[in-house]
């Protein structure tokens, strides 16, 4: 007997249909968003930036709308074009990007934007081949930028869309195993004149109308064709395989603060977790080993005074860390550098430590 999802891939050609009432629905119903042509404007042939539709993807990896809005304005007023990016200074842009986490990314980020000053003349590469050959550009925003930028058929499935196709289908094929049959099933159903659009709309139907729970069937364009909204099962889909528990790991931080108010510094190395970021002292923590978190490890002799815990959740593990706080004098020297509490907040400073300062001093990385 057949199983369940080769039903799905025999019938494909169905799924085409349904492109058509997608775009009329984004036609009508599109966000707006600071980074997006709205399709009143790429119906009649105008393209967006390529710059902005790569900056806006790479910081939409991991992080949700909300969140990206003010730092995608910032970079934008920063940095208006990829030469400008490309001529950035590292901290400057590792600054800019604190908050938004996995930092790689703003690495990767500066990195991209110097091989295409340097090596492609400020140029964007039009196709997925090309886009994928750049820094920190994998499989999903090489599709993102071709279609988007480029109006390449090219078969974009993020999370939102992993979320409406599987739930089209009534997809039994748990993810990520799934993920090469929802491609199918995206590139049936591409529209050859509006490919970026049609990526476009299916974001937009996951995030707005197909979302994770109490879906608003009654409000879907493609519903009759929903083999869950069918079924009632909606919420049943995406099946996902179960995920192993994330080890925990354990360190100590410390804060220590002169008379002034300025506390101690210092910069990670520039590869691996948090790479190129500032911290305060920690022990030696990793994603595989303990650090040492009691006052033993700390950077210098003073009095460290506990202040409680704090506990911080990476990709593939979780982090408690004890937090000692000292004042100290004037002279003490830690190896970094002291920020005083105007700069504090504007330092690269990732989630993590921030969480740390605040522990021990609450208000001083907020902005102003």
């Amino acid at each position: 007997m057949a199983r369940p999802d080769a039903l799905v891939i025999d019938a494909t050609a169905s799924f085409a249909d349904f492109s058509t009432p997608l775009l009329a629905w984004y036609d009508r119903h599109h966000r707006h968003l600071p980074w997006r042509t709205p399709p009143a404007e790429t119906k009649h042939g105008v393209r967006p930036d390529p710059y902005r539709v790569w900056l806006s993807e790479i910081m939409l990896q991991q992080t949700t709308v909300g969140a990206v809005k003010r730092h995608y304005l910032a970079f934008l007023d920063a940095w208006p074009t990829v030469g400008a990016l490309a001529a950035a200074e590292t901290e400057d842009v590792m600054r800019a990007w604190a908050g938004l986490g996995y930092y790689s990314r703003a690495r990767n980020l500066k990195k991209c934007a110097e091989t295409i000053a340097h090596d492609h003349a400020g140029r964007f590469p039009d196709t997925e081949a090309g886009l994928k050959s750049l820094p920190g550009i994998g499989d999903y925003t090489a599709a993102a930028i071709a279609a988007i930028a480029f109006n390449r058929s090219a078969a974009v499935v993020d999370g939102n869309v992993e979320r409406v196709v599987t739930r089209l289908a009534a997809m039994e094929t748990p993810l990520p195993q799934a993920k090469p049959l929802i491609r199918e099933i995206v590139a049936t159903a591409l529209p050859a004149d509006r490919p970026g659009d049609f990526a476009q709309a299916m974001m937009d139907l996951g995030a707005t109308i197909c979302t994770p729970r109490k879906p608003a069937c009654v409000l879907c364009p493609i519903a009759e064709g929903c083999a869950a909204r069918s079924s009632g099962t909606a919420e049943r889909f995406p099946l996902k395989a179960a995920k192993p528990d994330k080890p925990l790991r354990r360190g100590a931080a410390f804060i220590a603060m002169r008379e002034d108010g300025a506390v101690l510094l210092r910069k990670r190395p520039p590869h691996g977790l948090l790479g190129g970021m500032s911290e305060v002292p920690t022990s030696g923590w990793t994603a595989r080993v303990d650090g040492v978190a009691d006052v033993s490890a700390a950077p210098f002799p003073a009095d460290w005074r506990s202040c409680g815990t704090i506990r911080h959740v990476f990709t593939h593990f979780a982090l408690e860390l004890a937090i000692f706080k000292a004042e100290v004098t004037p002279n003490a020297n830690g190896g970094g550098w002291w920020s005083k509490p105007a700069t504090l907040p504007h330092e690269a400073l990732p989630s993590v430590m921030k969480k740390a300062i605040e522990a021990a001093i609450p208000g001083a990385t907020s902005k102003s």
